[in-house]
């Protein structure tokens, strides 16, 4: 093993490139996004070090043009499970043995690969997989990606560098080791940031891990798994595997090594696995990790002293910027009377100057969501806004599935605080405004507090400091993440670490140092110098 001290790069935020019309980074990733739009791919599973094709397959299609095929992926049935869980124990006795430094490099090496020649490749797989425009696609799956790769191995060494007190006659040493057995990494589709770093904070820190990627996001997964095994990832420390994924978890929750669960998806799966782990505690030999991100219900509240147009922007980027497929998308929003009337025309005007199609059309601001199922349960609570006499549509409201799944930014005025909209997560571009009068402002601080189960993230507009205080006390349990006089999203690696509390996660801080420290079990080792050799104390006499 090498000796020394070794200092690791001084991690900093990757620049966000513009994609300005002209620019080479427009015409690169348009060129690649050409190409991959016209080729097809074949996505196996990888277990160990081979690649497994089962036949069993299901399509890979753009959300925003449904028909067109850009590959196929092979679903895993139980054996396969199996041997991933097994393949990453046999990985893991190497893997946990390597040196720190060795570990360090690897993924110091993605991001270098990210932010160079696969920054076009992987922008441009998530702009065709997930819908995003350009500026999406690269504050994603570039930039924050590479931020976590860089972060997590600088708030690595602090991890290990931190070390208890001793003294001439003691040494006191802490090591933290992997934990023993293998994490599960499941992943969602909206963020291929996220979708990397679940599985590599784990394995960064001497884990091994089985991967479950959305069924939604496999075709720019495949691109962080080329930069991975490029990276030199060894075989068998991220097995990743697709299909069924209740017979999935239950395979890996089955096994007495699980050790772990990263999870970032919906409120009601992260639960039903809480669940099933509790039921299995019996069988594990250790108390497994649980890490979960999860629902959001976040808002804008607006004190009658803010700014109308940062409030206006606010709203409009916190909730329809990737179609509000964002976690931490502005979904209800409480505007004063006073400031409604500005607002309100604002809106309309910001909505229906936004264009919406394909991202490789970079004009465009709004593409399509995810899939039928996303699109068919945001029309439905739109067509029943349209209904309802406690709420109406501002503007937007109109939808169409023909091509791609394309709803419009819809902006829904509700005369009802408790209205569906306001308490129920939609993952769509939908936002609900509810009026209040400007003298019950601390009323409405504790309706914001009290109207959803989630706290994810928020944002107070103010120019009244008394009003920013007031605010983040009265609303401190209903938002991991805060924003005062900023839209409640973007969240930056390393500046404003990511998570929430209720129904929205374990707040375990993506981002931060905090999260590493949940993929590691410390040990403390005390030497002593000279060995008593007599039993007995002083004040026997």
């Amino acid at each position: 093993m090498l000796k020394g001290f070794f200092n690791v790069p001084k991690a900093v935020n990757e620049p966000v490139k513009s994609y300005a019309p002209g620019s080479p980074e427009r015409e690169l990733v348009s060129a690649t996004y050409k190409e991959m739009w016209n080729s097809k791919i074949d996505v196996p599973l990888y277990i160990g070090s081979e690649e497994i094709r089962t036949g069993n397959t299901r399509t890979l299609s753009a959300p925003h043009d449904h028909q067109h095929i850009v590959g196929t992926y092979h679903l895993a049935e139980k054996i396969h499970i199996e041997k991933a869980i097994s393949n990453a124990l046999e990985a893991k006795k190497n893997w946990a043995a390597t040196s720190w430094e060795n570990r360090a490099a690897i993924f110091l090496k993605a991001a270098e690969l990210i932010a160079g020649p696969y920054r076009a490749k992987i922008n441009a797989a998530t702009m065709i997989a997930q819908s995003k425009n350009i500026h999406q696609a690269e504050i994603d799956a570039s930039c924050e990606l590479i931020d976590f790769l860089r972060f997590n191995v600088e708030f690595m060494t602090q991890i290990y560098g931190e070390q208890p007190g001793s003294d001439s006659s003691t040494w006191n040493r802490l090591e933290h080791r992997p934990l023993e057995g293998f994490v599960y990494a499941v992943t969602p589709f909206n963020f291929t940031a996220i979708a990397a770093n679940l599985p590599a904070s784990a394995a960064m820190m001497g884990n091994v891990v089985v991967w479950k990627p959305s069924d939604s996001q496999i075709f720019s997964a495949k691109i962080i798994i080329d930069i991975f095994k490029e990276a030199g990832v060894p075989d068998g420390v991220i097995n990743v595997v697709y299909g069924d994924p209740v017979m999935i978890t239950d395979t890996v929750l089955a096994s007495p090594d699980f050790a772990g669960i990263h999870f970032t998806g919906s409120t009601h799966v992260f639960k039903d696995i809480w669940s099933k782990i509790g039921t299995n505690i019996h069988k594990y030999k250790t108390y497994p990790r649980i890490v979960g991100e999860t629902g959001g219900k976040d808002f804008i509240i607006a004190h009658p002293s803010a700014n109308t147009k940062q409030v206006t922007t606010g709203i409009v980027r916190g909730a329809f910027e990737f179609q509000g497929q964002k976690c931490s998308a502005a979904s209800r929003v409480y505007v004063p009377q006073s400031l409604w009337p500005a607002i309100k025309e604002q809106l309309k005007t910001d909505v229906e100057s936004m264009k919406m199609g394909s991202p490789e059309d970079m004009s465009n601001f709004i593409t399509a969501v995810i899939h039928e199922g996303s699109f068919d349960k945001l029309a439905s609570f739109i067509d029943q806004a349209k209904k309802d006499s406690d709420a109406e549509i501002l503007v937007g409201g109109n939808y169409d599935k023909s091509k791609g799944y394309f709803i419009e930014p819809t902006v829904i005025v509700t005369t009802n605080p408790k209205y569906s909209t306001m308490e129920t997560e939609l993952f769509g571009p939908v936002v609900t405004i509810y009026v209040y009068e400007d003298a019950k402002w601390s009323e409405t601080l504790t309706l914001v507090d009290e109207t959803s189960e989630y706290a994810l993230t928020g944002a107070v507009f103010s120019r009244d400091r008394y009003a920013v205080e007031e605010a983040t006390v009265a609303l401190q349990n209903c938002a991991g993440n805060f924003y005062v006089n900023d839209k409640p999203t973007g969240a930056v690696v390393g500046c404003q670490p990511f998570g929430g509390a209720r129904a929205s996660g374990t707040n375990d801080k993506a981002g931060s140092i905090l999260n590493l420290l949940r993929w590691v079990s410390p040990r403390t080792i005390k030497e002593t110098f000279v060995t008593p050799e007599d039993y007995r104390y002083p004040f026997l006499g």
